[in-house]
């Protein structure tokens, strides 16, 4: 095995602080500049594997693509053999014109993302020819010694060797919301990775404290660079509709091939054509049938919703991923950040008589104190001011007011004790002023408290204690009465509340204090020992966003399961699980428990679990797949590196924007720029909305193109001269699906659009109502446009207009098809249909414009073989389109009252 192997190898983890540099032959002190740059020549720079991305040129070529692309540029290779120089034009702008609208649009988006940073660090602090420098984090290697403070990210995979109260934030890879205490002992080798006191990873946060440490893995071969390998083993699964549409469209054209097919062999066979003209023949009914408007339009109708998602904070990388938003039935969420602030906040305050809570947001000091559901003051309650004290003095972070909010600098818990403070009354900038620090024992895990020496001007001095609940209540004998009486310690009390405290899923905390004289000015472990006297115990926990309270309900309501997977604790877990309203939150399967699960056994519990906790990227990956198993539609939210499998595998992967991983958002096909869970209660009402609208367009288009190949193969079967040319329609197809049909793109959302549950996964597109609909509406154009045209001819028209007059009657069928299909559900004689959106009014006039100027203007008359329509023939026209609408509108009311009274009936 080659020594990158070995190294890669090693559990660091479990190895004592004195054997690492040995291991990594380097010494205690750090590398030598030459060293390092030898270093970096065998393991390469410190950075993640960069996405391979397509050319621009590929990524346009992937827009032809498409089985309906490939017959129509077939197509347009036989017009050209044959010498039909304008046919071809038109068939490869339309070809053209759908390749170009998707490859602006994708670019958009892809525009969009380039826009979010990196989260690798940019600097580094480290030790090379025993100074102390600052280097590119690109620039670290294996064995270079790390100086780690509060606020840094950390570089590299760190063996920790010296530390001084180190606490990191691991959210991003365990997604445990507290931060954790770091160490310089070895543990065991079979530890999860959230456990692994010594050693600090890749992309974490430095919180609070000082530490060294060496690096043993960089890029690639850290965690994250380890979760990253995994995305390129993960399976994409493509999206509802692309599988549907693909599916259709190769039927589709298989059907029109094979109707071209017999009738060029019966009009061959029969002789009724010339074979040169019966081949031109089946080009116009192929160019007839084939619906070429409807890729273009279907990317402009994703497009739409893309531009809807922006304005709500969200970023769609891939346009059919806004469809398939639509289509599912179970979102997989983070916990920490996502469901949660990622914010520590003071909820409950006990002391030896009451039990208070806390209102508020985030880090901001200000909110109401509440004693039994009423409104309490605390100068009413002298205890709060000294537990206000403490909080203040026994406390290193600081909080700063921004344009966006409170902050913390410094422990998460410590801001939020200074929130509290402030809720409390107590003021920080006089208390620190009054209140000089002598000196302090800071927070270790071997001790699990940190304590402060505090004098004041007047001679008082107090020793200030804040720490685990069963340490300090261990080193105190008395306990606060009031603000001054004391008396003996309950201890069995302070116990019993502080379990039942952190089985609502809260991180307990003590406080307490301890009298002394002016002249003591040194603070030993021995001075805390005992005799101290307990003010209290706060309870803290990373509350739930308001927002996902209601957005998973709205989710229910929409038949959406939601399940939360993360990385904490069973019992912080369930805690939020209930406070966020999930189906199931007392039914918890940890990491351990899936680790003894088979595929099949997984998936029979994965639909009646709604909490999953202590996780890893393994267990998160196969949950998505369990549910998959089941045919659901499934949804992956997520913001840390552990979540990018996942992401990647699911069919919508959700990312956050603002603390979300690189590794994540890459996965994803979704980012909310905003990381608000509730915006994605409105993706999923843009995402049936936009399927809603593909449906439409798709019974619009369907029967039109159907209509219009009916005139062709009957002409043909009954040796008629054809009512419309191919060039003519071609020419239709294009004026009406990229302006008539782009206007279905732009329809509100209905009203009941939350209120049913998603579709099947695999609903197909062509469903029994739509089969229905296009025999009834290509019949009914079939005899309108036949209808017109022999109407012309018996009076004496020239074949030219003849064909103009059948050709105008096919587009006013059009539109008022299109008047119907706005609202299929529900009757259009209503004021907000006949109203309208302005695109529907704006599609209709350039239409009718375009449709004029074909008519009336000779360069286009000589064109496209057409003449002038009388007026009075031109009102002839619009009655037929009003009798279509009249037909299939009373169709639709008629059946709609048949499939209510048979529903009354049943029941």
């Amino acid at each position: 095995m080659s020594r990158e192997g070995e190294r890669s190898s090693i559990r660091w983890h479990d190895m004592p602080p004195d054997s690492v540099p040995q291991a990594l032959g380097v010494s205690p002190d750090g590398l030598s500049s030459l060293e390092a740059d030898t270093r970096l020549g065998r393991f390469g720079p410190n950075r993640l594997p960069s996405a391979r991305k397509r050319s621009v040129l590929m990524r346009f070529l992937r827009h032809f693509h498409n089985i309906l692309i490939y017959v129509l540029m077939g197509a347009a290779v036989i017009t050209a053999a044959l010498g039909h120089g304008v046919d071809t034009l038109v068939i490869l702008a339309v070809v053209f014109a759908n390749a170009a609208i998707g490859f602006l649009q994708e670019g958009k988006a892809e525009k969009a993302m380039e826009a979010i940073s990196g989260m690798l660090a940019l600097k580094a602090s480290v030790v090379r020819d025993g100074a102390r420098v600052i280097i590119p984090g690109e620039a670290l290697v294996p064995g270079d010694l790390v100086v780690l403070e509060a606020g840094d990210r950390v570089p590299a995979d760190l063996r920790l060797m010296t530390v001084n109260g180190l606490q990191v934030q691991e959210a991003i890879l365990t997604g445990e919301s507290l931060p954790v205490d770091k160490g310089v002992a070895p543990v065991a080798a079979a530890v999860p990775l959230g456990d692994r006191h010594c050693m600090a990873y890749s992309g974490t946060l430095v919180t609070t404290g000082m530490a060294r440490g060496l690096v043993v893995a960089t890029g690639g071969e850290t965690e994250i660079g380890r979760i990253s390998g995994m995305l390129s083993t993960v399976e994409v699964l493509s999206t509802p509709l692309i599988t549907q549409m693909n599916v259709f469209a190769r039927w589709l054209t298989l059907l029109i091939l094979l109707i071209a097919a017999l009738l060029l062999g019966f009009g061959y066979f029969t002789g009724s054509f010339a074979f040169a003209d019966m081949f031109l023949v089946v080009v116009a009914l192929s160019v007839a049938a084939i619906p070429e408007g409807l890729p273009a339009v279907l990317t402009i109708t994703l497009s739409v919703g893309v531009q809807a998602m922006a304005r709500r904070n969200a970023i769609i990388r891939r346009l059919p991923a806004i469809e398939t938003l639509g289509a599912i039935s179970v979102i997989c969420t983070d916990k920490t950040g996502t469901l949660t602030r990622n914010e520590m906040v003071v909820t409950d305050i006990i002391t030896h008589a009451h039990d208070f809570s806390l209102e508020g947001t985030g880090y901001e000091p200000s909110g109401k104190l509440r004693l039994h559901d009423a409104e309490a003051s605390p100068t009413e309650h002298r205890i709060l001011e000294e537990l206000g004290r403490v909080a203040v003095l026994c406390n290193d972070a600081s909080l700063h007011e921004h344009e966006d909010g409170w902050a913390v600098a410094g422990d998460p818990m410590e801001g939020a004790l200074l929130a509290v403070s402030g809720k409390l009354g107590f003021d920080r900038a006089s208390g620190l002023a009054r209140w000089a620090r002598t000196d302090v024992i800071p927070f270790d895990a071997k001790h699990r408290f940190m304590a402060t020496l505090n004098h004041d001007h007047e001679g008082h001095a107090f020793i200030l204690v804040k720490g685990a609940p069963e340490t300090v209540i261990a080193m105190c004998d008395r306990q606060c009465l009031t603000g001054d009486s004391t008396g003996a310690i309950d201890a069995s009390y302070w116990h019993q509340k502080a379990q039942k405290t952190a089985a609502r899923g809260q991180r307990v905390l003590a406080l307490a204090h301890k009298p002394v004289a002016c002249e003591h000015t040194v603070l030993e472990l021995t001075d805390v020992e005992h005799g101290l006297i307990l003010i209290g115990l706060v309870g803290l926990m990373d509350p739930p966003r308001p927002e996902a309270i209601a957005a998973i309900a709205e989710c229910h309501g929409a038949g959406i399961d939601v399940k939360m997977i993360t990385g904490d604790h069973q019992g912080t877990a369930v805690a939020i699980g209930k406070q966020v309203g999930l189906r199931y939150p007392d039914r918890v399967l940890t990491g351990a428990d899936l680790d003894g699960m088979d595929d099949a056994t997984l998936a029979a519990a994965v639909l009646d679990t709604d909490v999953f906790a202590r996780t890893s990227p393994e267990h998160k990956l196969r949950l998505v797949m369990a549910l998959q198993s089941h045919g659901m539609t499934t949804a992956m939210t997520g913001d840390g590196v552990n979540d990018a499998p996942a992401l990647k595998r699911a069919d919508v992967g959700i990312a956050m924007g603002r603390k979300g991983s690189e590794a994540a958002k890459e996965a994803a096909e979704f980012v909310l720029a905003d990381d608000n869970f509730a915006s994605i209660v409105a993706a999923v009402k843009e995402g049936r909305t936009v399927y809603d609208n593909i449906k439409k367009v798709i019974s619009w288009t369907l029967p039109t193109n159907a209509g219009e190949a009916m005139t062709i193969a009957v002409a043909l079967l009954f040796g008629m001269t054809l009512p419309i040319t191919a060039i003519q329609i071609l020419w239709v197809n294009l004026i009406t699906a990229i302006t008539l049909g782009l206007a279905l793109a732009f329809e509100p959302t209905e009203e009941a659009a939350m209120h049913r549950p998603p579709r099947a996964r695999h609903q197909p597109l062509l469903t029994k109502d739509l089969a229905w609909h296009i025999v009834l509406v290509s019949g009914l154009f079939l005899a309108g446009v036949f209808g017109m045209y022999a109407y012309a001819i018996e009076r004496e028209y020239s074949v030219d207009l003849a064909r103009t007059i059948a050709l105008n009657t096919l587009v006013v069928m059009e539109i008022f098809h299109l008047l119907f299909i706005r609202n299929l559900h529900g009757s259009v004689l209503s004021w907000r249909s006949v109203r309208g959106t302005k695109i529907v009014w704006a599609t209709i006039a350039g239409v009718v414009v375009a449709q004029g100027m074909m008519t009336y203007l000779p360069p286009f008359q000589a064109m496209f073989s057409t003449e002038a329509v009388p007026l009075g023939d031109g009102m002839v026209i619009l009655g037929i389109g009003m009798l279509l609408f009249a037909v299939i509108e009373t169709e639709k009311q008629l059946r709609l009252w048949v499939r209510r009274r048979s529903g009354a009936e049943a029941e």
